[in-house]
C-alpha cells in the first residue's frame, strides 16, 4: 500500500501537465481530463478513510533524497489523525470545484492545471514529514494560487494578488528561519554531526532545547502560520484576495488553504516546542479572541457577500486559534482532557469550516454568475425567482451560524467547552462572553444577510427577468456539500474517530 501517498501527489501532478498543454482545439477537453484525475486521487483518499485509523502507518513511506555534506533531507509522506481529514477534505473539494467550472472557457487548459497544481503542494504539505520537503510543498501551493487570481479574478485582481503573495510569502520565509533554527538546534544537540530535516529527529531532541530559545522559535513559525490562517493583524490580505479570486480559487483558498496555518501550528508548534507552550498560550487565546469579534463585526459592515463570507473565515478561524491555545494550556498544565479535546476540536472546526465555507463560496460565486451581482443592497426577495438556489444559500448560512444538527454546531460547541476548562483552571471564566459574544454576532449578520436577499419585495436594482436558478451541475455540487454537511452534523463521530487517536497519541 505503499504506492497511496506518493500516488496523492503525483497523479494530480501529471493531470496538471498534460491539461497544461491541452491548447488549441482540444482545451474543450480539460475540463473531463483535470476531472478524471481529480476523481483518481479523491478514491486514493478513500482508500485511506476506510482504513482502520490505527492501521495508517502501512502507508508510509521513505525515500532517500539529499544525504551527503552533513545534510540528510528525504521524502518522507505519512497520514495520521491530523492530516487525513485535510487529505480527504481538499480531494474532495477538488472535485467540486473543476466540476463547478465546467463553464470556464478563457484558456480553460490553465486554468484547470493550476486547479491542479494547486492540489499537489496542498497534499504535499498535509502528507509531508520532512521539513525540507514541507517547506518546498508549501510554496508550491502558493504559486499556483498567485496565478489564479492574477489571471482570472476580478478588476482589482493584480493587486490582489501581489498582496497575497508578498504577505504569505513573508511569513514563509521567516517561518523557514525558524525551521533552519529547530534543525540545527537539534542537530546540535543530537551530537551527530547530521543536520536531518525530519519531523522525527525534530522532535525527539527540540524539547530538550532551552525553553528561551523553544519561545523564541515558536514566535516565528507562529507568525508564519498565522498569517496564513489568517489571524489578526495578520488578515488583511484575505478579504482583497477572497473577493478578487475565481469562485473556484475562493473556496480552495478558504476549504483548505486557510487550514494550512493551523495544521502548521499543531504539527510543528505544538508537537516540536512543548517548552513554549506555557508562555504562549495567552498570546494565542487573545488573538484567537480578536480574531473571533472582529471577523463577526467585519462581516456587518459588508455589502459583498462573497466579503461577509471572507471575514466570517476569520472569525471561524479564530474560534480553532482559542481551541488550540486551550489545549497549549493543558500541555503547561499536564490537563491531558483539555489537551484532547481543545486538539479534537480544533481539528474537527478545521474540517467542519472546510465543508461549511466550500458551500458559502459557491452560493456566493452563483450569485455573481447567474444575478450578475454580489451586492446584498441590490438584491431582494430573489427567493421566489430562484427557490433552489435560495433552498442552498439558507442551508450553508444555518450550518455556518452553528444550527444543531449541522457540522458547524459541533465544532464550536466543542470549542466552548474545551475553552470553558481553560478559563475555569485559570479562574478566568468571564472570558468565555467573548465566545459567546461571537456566536450571537455570526447568527446576526447571517440572518441579516439572508433577510436583505431572499426574502422582502423583489428590487429593480438587477435585471430579475434574466435571473436564472442553479443548474443541473451547480445543483448536484451544492447537494454533494449539503450532504456532507448534514451526515457529519448528524454523526459527528465519523469524523472525530479519525481524529480521537491522533490526539491521544500526541498527550
Amino acid at each position: 500500500m505503499e504506492f497511496v501517498l506518493p500516488a496523492l501527489i503525483l497523479v494530480p501532478l501529471i493531470g496538471a501537465i498534460i491539461t497544461l498543454f491541452m491548447g488549441g482545439s482540444r482545451q474543450k477537453y480539460a475540463c473531463t481530463v483535470a476531472l478524471v484525475f481529480t476523481v483518481a486521487t479523491l478514491l486514493l483518499s478513500l482508500i485511506l478513510m476506510i482504513t482502520n485509523v490505527n492501521d495508517l502507518s502501512k502507508f508510509d513511506v521513505n525515500y532517500g533524497w539529499i544525504n551527503a555534506a552533513g545534510l540528510k533531507m528525504s521524502i518522507i509522506l505519512t497520514v495520521d489523525g491530523l492530516s487525513l481529514l485535510m487529505v480527504f477534505l481538499t480531494a474532495m473539494l477538488e472535485v467540486l470545484v473543476i466540476a463547478f467550472s465546467y463553464k470556464e472557457s478563457d484558456r480553460p487548459n490553465y486554468f484547470y492545471a493550476l486547479l491542479l497544481a494547486i492540489e499537489v503542494g496542498l497534499m504535499g504539505v498535509y502528507l509531508s514529514a520532512d521539513y525540507f520537503l514541507f517547506y518546498i510543498m508549501w510554496e508550491v501551493s502558493l504559486i499556483p494560487m498567485y496565478f489564479l487570481i492574477s489571471w482570472y479574478g476580478g478588476p482589482r485582481r493584480h493587486y490582489s494578488a501581489i498582496k497575497f503573495f508578498i504577505y504569505t510569502h513573508v511569513a514563509s520565509l521567516v517561518m523557514l528561519i525558524g525551521i533552519f533554527s529547530m534543525v540545527f538546534e537539534s542537530a546540535y544537540l543530537a551530537g551527530s554531526g547530521t543536520i536531518d530535516f525530519s519531523f522525527a529527529f525534530v522532535k525527539q531532541w527540540m524539547p530538550g532545547a532551552d525553553s528561551v530559545f523553544q519561545i523564541l522559535v515558536f514566535a516565528m513559525l507562529f507568525f508564519g502560520f498565522a498569517v496564513k490562517m489568517p489571524a489578526v493583524p495578520f488578515h488583511t490580505w484575505l478579504p482583497d484576495a477572497h473577493v478578487e479570486a475565481p469562485t473556484a480559487g475562493s473556496v480552495l483558498l478558504a476549504g483548505v488553504m486557510l487550514k494550512m496555518g493551523s495544521y502548521g501550528i499543531i504539527r510543528v508548534c505544538i508537537e516540536a516546542l512543548p517548552g513554549a507552550l506555557g508562555s504562549w498560550q495567552y498570546i494565542v487565546i487573545a488573538i484567537g479572541i480578536i480574531s473571533m469579534i472582529y471577523g463577526a463585526y467585519a462581516c456587518i459592515a459588508q455589502r459583498d457577500l462573497k466579503k461577509m463570507v471572507a471575514y466570517s473565515s476569520i472569525s471561524h478561524m479564530g474560534l480553532v486559534m482559542v481551541a488550540m491555545g486551550a489545549a497549549m494550556g493543558g500541555v503547561a498544565s499536564g490537563d491531558a482532557n483539555l489537551v484532547k479535546m481543545g486538539i479534537e476540536f480544533a481539528i474537527f472546526q478545521m474540517f467542519a469550516h472546510g465543508l461549511i465555507s466550500g458551500m458559502l463560496f459557491l452560493v456566493c460565486g452563483t450569485a455573481g454568475h447567474n444575478f450578475g451581482t454580489r451586492e446584498i443592497p441590490l438584491m431582494g426577495g430573489i427567493a421566489s425567482k430562484v427557490p433552489v438556489y435560495a433552498a442552498f444559500m439558507m442551508f450553508c448560512f444555518m450550518a455556518s451560524l452553528g444550527l444543531p444538527g449541522l457540522i458547524g454546531f459541533w465544532g464550536e460547541f466543542g470549542i466552548i467547552c474545551a475553552f470553558y476548562d481553560w478559563t475555569l483552571a485559570k479562574d478566568m471564566i468571564y472570558l468565555l462572553v467573548f465566545c459567546l459574544l461571537s456566536l450571537l454576532l455570526t447568527a446576526g449578520y447571517y440572518l441579516w444577510a439572508m433577510q436583505r436577499t431572499l426574502f422582502g419585495r423583489i428590487t429593480t436594482k438587477i435585471d430579475v427577468a434574466h435571473m436564472h436558478d442553479v443548474d443541473r451541475v451547480e445543483a448536484v455540487v451544492l447537494g454533494v456539500l449539503a450532504f456532507a454537511i448534514a451526515i457529519y452534523g448528524f454523526w459527528p463521530d465519523l469524523a472525530i474517530s479519525y481524529i480521537s487517536g491522533y490526539a491521544g497519541g500526541l498527550i
